[in-house]
């Protein structure tokens, strides 16, 4: 056979044969380089592909609670103390959903409602009704977030009022250096300057705990609270002000759209479970003590 080459066309080497490949000379193989293409290599799909990227978010969640408490006290107790009929410490149905408007780099107004549902409540089964409003702005590392809740408790007309408050978080994976947020401290302050004239200080942390290989995700959670001045807060003795509470407790999250195969551009849904303990830590200031839970659905759009 005569002398030999190899030519590179479409990223192949392809064998063709020349004259004088028998003069003794070794065959030498080379490979010429293969010119650019004009067409992009094809990419793998973003995670968020198919999801919301617009500028309207919602989160809604559906939950079902042993008892309902807010703030480190038991809200049935704390409604029969201050109104008649008294009611019942049975499980209570509860309805949070927020809607979020995006504005890129500009504050993110948002708006919402919360309901708690207690079947047993001799007066209203619909026990409370909190419309709140605010805005929340990412200025990294901090999230500073403030609004408006507004209380109202149907035919206990006595027992409503509403609060200005806000919120700073702390996003300290620039701190740490990590990907994701380890602690997410924050700060936590509620005027009420209808009813009470007094103040609500909470302290806490928490971090989300993604398990690999799973939909699973748990975040363990603690917080503890300070009031001044807040008479819903009042004790036995009328003291309204002092480190009122404490509670730790524990978050899971399973994602169900792979379960379920529903594509994110329908939202992502995910089964939640709850579980707490609550306890007070100035007897002369108003808080109750209980290990509670509960379970539910959330969906985010």
């Amino acid at each position: 056979m005569k002398n030999a080459r190899w030519t590179a066309i479409c990223g192949c080497l392809i064998f063709t044969a020349a004259a004088g490949a028998d003069d003794g000379r070794p065959f030498k193989l080379a490979v010429e380089p293969q010119r650019p293409s004009v067409y992009a290599l094809p990419t793998p799909p973003p995670k968020d592909e198919g999801a919301n990227t617009g500028g309207v978010n919602i989160d809604i969640k559906v939950t079902y609670f042993s008892d309902y408490y807010y703030r480190g006290v038991d809200r049935s107790s704390f409604i029969s103390d201050v109104t008649t009929p008294r009611t019942t410490n049975t499980a209570n149905f509860q309805f949070d959903g927020r809607l979020q408007f995006n504005l890129d780099k500009l504050p993110h107004p948002f708006i919402g409602i919360f309901a708690n549902v207690l079947d047993s409540d001799p007066v209203s089964n619909f026990q409370e009704f909190r419309p709140y409003f605010g805005v929340e702005w990412r200025v990294r590392p901090l999230i500073l977030a403030g609004g408006v809740n507004i209380y109202e408790f149907p035919d206990r007309s006595e027992l409503s009022t509403s609060e200005g408050w806000v919120k700073i978080t702390l996003d300290d994976s620039m701190l740490f250096k990590t990907d994701e947020p380890v602690l997410s401290p924050y700060i936590f302050a509620a005027y009420d300057y209808d009813l009470y004239d007094g103040w609500y200080i909470e302290a806490g942390v928490s971090h989300d705990f993604a398990i690999e290989g799973t939909d699973i995700t748990i975040t363990p959670l603690a917080n503890v609270a300070y009031v001044a001045s807040h008479g819903a807060f009042a004790g036995p003795t009328g003291r309204d002000s002092g480190f009122q509470h404490y509670e730790i407790g524990v978050i899971g999250r399973y994602a169900l759209n792979n379960l379920l195969n529903i594509p994110q551009r329908y939202g992502t849904w995910s089964l939640n479970g709850y579980l707490y303990y609550t306890d007070s830590i100035d007897d002369d200031v108003r808080g109750d003590s209980a290990v509670w839970g509960g379970v539910g659905i959330q969906f985010r759009y």
